[in-house]
């Protein structure tokens, strides 16, 4: 299986534990990576245990010391040069990336180059952790304010976007002088494994990065947060998931970010360019196939332009090449897995029964692999579970409204607020739109929000912290005051 996905992607990615430098067989035996495309195995990958979580967690301990001591340039250039020979590797990571994933090359080559920008914009931000120095109000004392390393650092990522939810995460860690412990997805350990090879061939010493593929998440996070030498947990993944983490977490008071669910409400108000908004949803919606906490999972449209929303959006969507992600002039592969496919299936059918109309989709194609046509759901009511929901999938529903306030309250009626989408030609409307939607991110006509350089990151129940700017290097790091007296 490793000889045909090698010469597939024209990659030869690591398959095993990677613990203190070394990659191991670990003690678990092996799990299988399936293609979602065919549903047939691709890679057998090393199984870890909570046994091999703690020697990954003595590793990055044993090397903490040493790479936290290491210059803010000399970290920050092992991070330049792992962002130049990740783009040196585009194309074959991209091609892995779909064999374990099933996104669309066009999506995975776009996802490579954005995990890439990671590692550039915090090699730069490696020299730039300041501090403050002044003089108490009493004039007793003078205040000096560094920021420290927080110290070993468990990231837990998810299966949708396998290389830019690891770089997203590591990138911080290192420049801020952490040594990391990364559990990625079992759906997609291949891309992890595959950056954390590229970090070392970049220069980063044995240790400071400790990769741990598993399907026995629980167990192995679990032991890591037990252990007093973690102390930091960075998570990308379900609400659900992510309660239960600070739970655990707590036990142990360890320093948490949290990125969790969104429901995306995307506003179209009367005055929009519909042009621009259908452009902006296919963004919005179809990134990913729908799969991303980012994706747009609710359309509120006013009624005046809702018509002409529906019916071109459902145009663009029946338009899309559905297959095999791979497959020349493919725009959809398939969903991840079997679950999430029959969840898609299993939601529209649910809205059909609450009302809504299936103007374009609203079905599985009949073929192998986990694949779920491109949707579109009109006259959706209010009231339907499909807006509670976070779909995971390429299907849109489209909600009507008549009133600004109203579309406010039902875009903020839910738990998450992650982001939220408006498109509106009058930008002084927009601002004050923006200013009252409960989300931590806004996209203003446009239909993406993720930078490197902007802090991403939700309200609610949609997590804790930020990530990417000046803000996801300052989440691995402790603030110290030293009151100095001469």
């Amino acid at each position: 299986m490793a000889a045909d996905l090698a010469s597939v992607t024209g990659i030869d990615a690591p398959t095993r534990l990677l613990i203190g430098g070394q990659w191991s067989t670990g003690r678990a035996g092996v799990l299988q990576v399936i293609d979602p495309a065919t549903e047939d195995p691709i890679a057998e990958v090393a199984d870890a245990t909570p046994d091999d979580a703690l020697d990954a967690v003595a590793a990055a301990h044993q090397a903490l010391q040493g790479w936290a001591a290491t210059p803010p340039r000399v970290r920050g250039e092992c991070l330049r040069r792992a962002y130049e020979l990740m783009l040196a590797d585009a194309d074959a990571l991209a091609r892995l990336m779909v064999m374990e994933n099933g996104k669309a090359l066009r999506d995975a080559n776009a996802e490579i180059t954005y995990a890439a920008e990671f590692f550039r914009w915090f090699a730069e931000e490696a020299v730039r952790i300041d501090g403050m120095f002044t003089t108490a109000p009493s004039g007793a004392n003078r205040i000096l304010v560094t920021h420290q390393p927080v110290g070993v650092s468990v990231l837990v990522t998810p299966w949708n976007f396998p290389a830019a939810m690891a770089t997203r995460k590591i990138g911080p860690a290192l420049a801020a002088g952490c040594t990391v412990v990364l559990k990625p997805a079992k759906e997609t350990p291949l891309s992890a494994l595959a950056v954390a090879d590229i970090l070392a061939k970049a220069g980063v010493p044995d240790g400071v990065v400790n990769v741990l593929p598993t399907r026995s998440p629980g167990p192995v996070v679990g032991a890591m947060l037990a252990d007093p030498r973690v102390r930091k947990l960075s998570f990308t993944g379900s609400t659900e998931v992510g309660r239960t983490l600070l739970r655990t977490a707590s036990e142990t008071i360890t320093n948490c970010s949290m990125e969790l669910g969104g429901n995306a409400p995307f506003l179209v108000l009367a005055d929009a360019d519909i042009d621009a908004a259908i452009d902006g949803a296919m963004i919005a919606k179809m990134r990913n196939g729908g799969e991303a906490c980012t994706a747009a999972n609710r359309f509120y449209v006013h009624d005046a332009v809702a018509d002409e929303f529906t019916a071109k959006l459902a145009a663009r969507l029946s338009a899309l090449h559905v297959g095999p992600g791979l497959d020349d002039g493919v725009d959809l592969g398939p969903l991840v897995n079997a679950d999430t496919r029959d969840k898609v299936a299993t939601l529209v059918e649910e809205a059909t029964k609450d009302g809504s109309r299936v103007v374009t989709g609203g079905q599985a194609p009949d073929r192998r692999g986990y694949f779920y046509s491109p949707t579109v759901l009109d006259q959706v009511p209010k009231s339907a579970g499909i807006l509670s929901e976070e779909i995971f999938g390429p299907v849109a529903p489209v909600v009507r409204f008549t009133d600004v306030d109203q579309a406010i309250a039902l875009a903020n009626n839910t738990e998450y607020g992650l982001v939220s989408y408006l498109y509106t030609t009058d930008l002084r409307q927009g601002l004050g739109v923006a200013e009252r939607l409960e989300a931590g991110m806004v996209g203003i006509n446009r239909g993406v929000v993720s930078d490197p350089a902007a802090p991403f990151g939700g309200v609610k129940q949609s997590g804790l912290g930020r990530e990417g700017g000046h803000e996801g290097l300052l989440e691995f790091t402790e603030t110290k005051y030293i009151a100095v007296d001469w």
